[in-house]
């Protein structure tokens, strides 16, 4: 095995016993992205002298004894919305291409702090406001799309060119990636992680998570990241918690809710095959399998543009005004659009919100979390505009993919998707877990062991 193929969580214990250096790391996916970046375009920018730089001062300081924990010595490529000192951040736009970053982020500079090596910057749909990132190519498939809007970040640790990166998630940008791309994303509770100095695409519901090749390393990168910072406004005060899984399968008493409706409406024979063999195989692990009713399922959608939408325009309205033809055709589009929104439109969707979160919160007493689908089908061919569904129903893979993601985005609540299989084409199927808000812990118990159980091919094979 090279280094480059493994888990965050089994480099970060060679680093720790001193089996592997971060400098063999490094360069170890270094090497990998000479290879697959020309097939895949998953970054903007590779900084290999820094990172190989960074590398040797993470090797010098567990030479004087000084490890920063799990992370120290980790190579890490970070969403092109994520601010890092002297670096520029274009968020995947010509409206961005010189904006260079005065400070870092909260994220960057926790990462710093952990001693992670970063890689590069990793592509984003423009402004992520978009579920396609049509820059980058599918791991599994380069005919087909990555997914997004954090499809760079998805792709590079699914190629073993990365071992963990961070995207943001504002409707799904963060799982839907992870799933199309076989690989685990967690978009945490709003506000646990902080977004200072991260691109907003729509404040009320951006969230910045990890990307991951399994959820132990999920919960390493989380117990690096969590906690407030005062200069994000929707920053929590929450007590500080180890995030990492306890040893074990046993899911003994834990209430698993499998949805009646809505999240298996509309998906594809393969996925919700896959999907309920891993909600049986929760089940054979001591959990107990409760039907839910999924609450105002009518009014997801309208309540999820109605929030995004108007957001993203206040947020681009200068830039609108002045220099509207340096933004892509779809992107541009959308922003007009909400600029046609009134008042009365956002404060409806502002109630819907708060309706809904009330109604997943009763729900969520019921059950310790919900199982379902990440998306309704996996990735379809670069350029396809539109799915068809058995019934006739025609949907925009935009649509689609963001269909069953954006209650967790509208509630708040954390959501963890994993892969639990492939379909007849060889693609990746995910399974999401949505739980209660702080309780990120549950979903990564339980996606752990069903990892343990279910173990999975950790990076998508070369073409």
């Amino acid at each position: 095995m090279q280094p480059y193929e493994l888990t965050l969580t089994a480099a970060a214990d060679a680093i720790r016993t001193r089996r592997l250096s971060p400098v063999e790391l490094t360069d170890s996916v270094l090497e990998r992205i000479a290879q697959r970046e020309p097939d895949l375009q998953a970054y903007v920018t590779v900084a290999a002298e820094h990172a190989r730089s960074a590398a040797r001062d993470a090797e010098r300081a567990l030479a004087a004894g000084r490890r920063q924990g799990p992370l120290h010595g980790i190579p890490v490529g970070l969403k092109d919305l994520i601010d890092v000192a002297g670096w520029v951040t274009a968020a995947g736009s010509r409206v961005r291409a010189d904006h260079r970053a005065r400070t870092d982020s909260t994220v960057a500079a926790r990462l710093a702090q952990a001693g992670a090596v970063l890689l590069g910057k990793t592509h984003t749909h423009e402004f992520a406001y978009g579920l396609i990132t049509p820059q980058t190519h599918n791991a599994w498939d380069t005919g087909r799309v990555a997914g997004g809007s954090s499809g760079g970040s998805a792709v590079a640790v699914a190629a073993g060119m990365a071992t963990f990166a961070l995207g943001t998630d504002t409707g799904g940008s963060i799982r839907v990636p992870a799933a199309l791309n076989g690989v685990v994303g967690l978009k945490p509770t709003y506000g646990l992680l902080p977004r200072h100095g991260v691109t907003s695409l729509s404040w009320s519901l951006d969230h910045v998570g990890p990307l991951t090749r399994t959820v132990e390393d999920a919960a390493l990168v989380l117990n690096a990241l969590a906690g407030h910072d005062p200069r994000d406004p929707a920053s929590l005060s929450a007590p500080a918690k180890d995030y990492r899984p306890r040893a074990g399968t046993d899911l003994t008493g834990l209430l698993v809710g499998v949805p009646r409706t809505y999240y298996f409406d509309r998906v594809h024979p393969e996925t919700e095959d896959a999907v309920r063999r891993a909600i049986e195989q929760l089940r054979d692990l001591g959990a107990r399998l409760v039907e839910v009713e999924i609450p105002m399922t009518r009014y997801i959608q309208a309540t999820q543009w109605g929030l995004m939408v108007p957001e993203a325009t206040a947020y681009h309205e200068n830039t609108l005004r002045t220099v509207p033809d340096l933004y892509q055709a779809d992107v541009r589009v959308l922003l007009e659009a909400g600029a046609l929104m009134t008042a009365g439109d956002y404060l409806r969707a502002q109630r819907s919100r708060t309706l809904m979160r009330q109604e997943w919160a009763r729900l969520l007493k019921e059950v310790d979390l919900i199982a379902a689908p990440t998306v309704p089908t996996t990735a379809v061919r670069a350029g396809q505009e539109t799915i068809t569904w058995a019934d006739g129903t025609v949907e925009s893979v935009s649509d689609a993919y963001v269909r069953l993601s954006a209650p967790a985005n509208i509630t708040g609540s954390p959501s963890l998707s994993l892969r639990v299989g492939h379909d007849s084409a060889g693609l990746p199927i995910g399974m999401q877990l949505l739980g209660r808000p702080l309780e990120e812990d549950v979903l990564l118990r339980v996606g752990h062991a069903y990892e343990l159980t279910r173990p999975v091919s950790a990076l998508a094979p070369a073409a």
